[in-house]
């Protein structure tokens, strides 16, 4: 709020927010803000649900419940309707706004959860409503929660991570001046508000820099839902509206350098876009690099208000995450588990007991350099345990082999058995298959040590997506999921029926 009337005292004409058919300046997003009218009753409510689609109307209401002290819920809106309902009922939402109302009120009627008033409403040019829930259930959200954030993950009920208004400030004001964001920028959301990163690295680094935020919906930037991309439209979108900055998950970064690579025209006027949301493959980044796209990997995670390290152009080391944030401390434990101070969550919606107050056990395992970049190689949970002994991380083995551009996506497994295996997804156009691949892999195992490499593999009969449930929305892999699907192919694999590197 400081920042926005102080871009309003001395720039009030610069345009804050500006969407598919309407802008917003600094001096009238400063006066919606502290208008009565603008209320529209939230005072009644305890903790609100925000349901809509990107657009400046979001970014408001967002930066209004925050300046009178409620907490905001972001709902997803490629959120299953379980997932909503267990948002809703983990946090304490009393209140939901939102532009899906048929929708919304469908579904919270047809769960027992009774709307008591039903408010309509229009703020630049979006038509939203205010839905008020019966609720005799006091909040029971920690003092100073400001954000409750959940994430998809790969269960049906994520947890909700409740975050103060200073440690949101903290990755903000790091990231500020990490990026050299200024109010020359222009910043386009190709995430959903509603996506954490998003929300701090797009929406609030803009309006602290004085730049302008741009919020089309998702579906006129070619993203629908969690899993679906129009690369056509993303194009589009970039010549149009000619950003100085985005964010991407590694899945649009792919769709936007295959667009370019057939014959696309390069956005020219973007001068840093971080990537980030799940591990990212080097040989994607460097066809991003090749292009001329200042592409920089970043890392982070919810539970410590997003982003923990971020490469920049005056600080880049190509297969690391970046150097940690200002105010990040970070140390990696004796299991090789990177722990991370500095932000960390007040508790998780819901009651759920939080041991940890100082640093947070992220769950991945890597390292930091002598240079103070910090590295990822795997998840903790996902090592297996060859009948050898060996600890292996899957992702570092799945990170080579994707390097190799016969392999589109691939899933590695060896727990308790002699030798590794993968379920590939080759890159269209691999043909021979069983030739492409046979080379891809004695290429790649050439680079590994001997208990590391694939011995053989079986071919994906689809690419591993979230709307087939062998990924999460923001592209890790499932891998229970994988090798159930896979399971009577990767048995004939140890028994010697399918494809092998001799």
């Amino acid at each position: 709020m400081r920042a926005i009337e102080y871009h309003a005292g001395v720039k009030p004409d610069s345009i804050a927010l500006a969407g598919e058919n309407c802008q917003v300046s600094y001096q009238e997003l400063f006066n919606d803000l502290r208008s009565s009218n603008m209320d529209f009753g939230l005072r009644m409510a305890h903790v609100v649900g925000l349901a809509m689609d990107n657009c400046p109307c979001w970014a408001m209401l967002d930066l209004k419940l925050a300046s009178t002290g409620l907490p905001c819920v972001p709902l997803p809106l490629f959120f299953s309707p379980g997932q909503i309902l267990h948002a809703i009922r983990d946090a304490g939402v009393d209140c939901v706004i939102t532009d899906q109302v048929e929708v919304y009120v469908t579904l919270l009627q047809s769960a027992g959860l009774e709307i008591v008033s039903h408010h309509p409403h229009e703020l630049y040019g979006k038509k939203f409503s205010v839905l008020f829930l019966c609720s005799d259930r006091v909040s029971s959200l920690p003092e100073n929660t400001a954000k409750v954030t959940f994430t998809s993950g790969t269960t049906g009920e994520p947890k909700g991570v409740c975050l103060d208004e200073y440690s949101m400030m903290q990755v903000v004001l790091s990231l500020y001046k990490a990026t050299k964001a200024n109010d020359q920028d222009k910043h386009l959301s190709m995430l959903p508000l509603s996506t954490l990163l998003e929300n701090i690295g797009g929406l609030y680094v803009s309006l602290i820099a004085g730049a302008t935020c741009i919020l089309p919906s998702m579906s006129s930037i070619g993203l629908l839902g969690a899993c679906s991309l129009n690369s056509k439209k993303m194009i589009t979108a970039l010549s149009q509206y000619r950003p100085t900055s985005a964010i991407l998950t590694p899945e649009l970064l792919f769709g936007l350098v295959t667009a370019i690579e057939c014959g696309e025209a390069k956005p020219e006027s973007l001068r840093f876009v971080a990537v980030g949301g799940a591990s990212i493959s080097t040989h994607l980044l460097q066809r991003a690099q090749n292009l001329g796209l200042p592409v920089f990997e970043g890392y982070g995670l919810s539970e410590c208000a997003s982003v923990v390290a971020v490469n920049t152009p005056e600080a880049c080391q190509p297969g690391s995450v970046g150097r940690p944030l200002p105010h990040i401390r970070i140390q990696v434990a004796e299991d090789g588990e990177i722990l991370v101070s500095g932000n960390v969550l007040l508790e998780f919606a819901g009651n759920k007991p939080l041991t940890v107050r100082d640093f947070w056990p992220t769950g991945d395992i890597g390292y930091l350099d002598q240079n103070g970049f910090l590295y990822i190689t795997g998840r903790k949970k996902n090592i297996f345990i060859t009948s050898f002994g060996r600890n292996i991380s899957p992702e570092w083995v799945e990170r080579e082999l994707v390097l190799h551009p016969a392999i589109a996506q691939v899933a590695v497994f060896g727990e308790s058995r002699p030798f590794n295996v993968a379920v590939i997804v080759p890159m269209p156009g691999q043909e021979p298959i069983q030739i492409q691949m046979q080379e891809a892999i004695a290429q790649t195992n050439a680079l590994l040590p001997d208990y590391a490499r694939v011995s053989r593999w079986v071919i994906a009969d689809m690419p591993f997506t979230y709307k087939n449930g062998l990924t999460t929305s923001n592209g890790r892999l499932r891998r229970e999921e994988i090798f159930k699907r896979y399971q009577n192919d990767i048995q004939s694999l140890y028994e010697g029926t399918c494809h092998a590197v001799l």
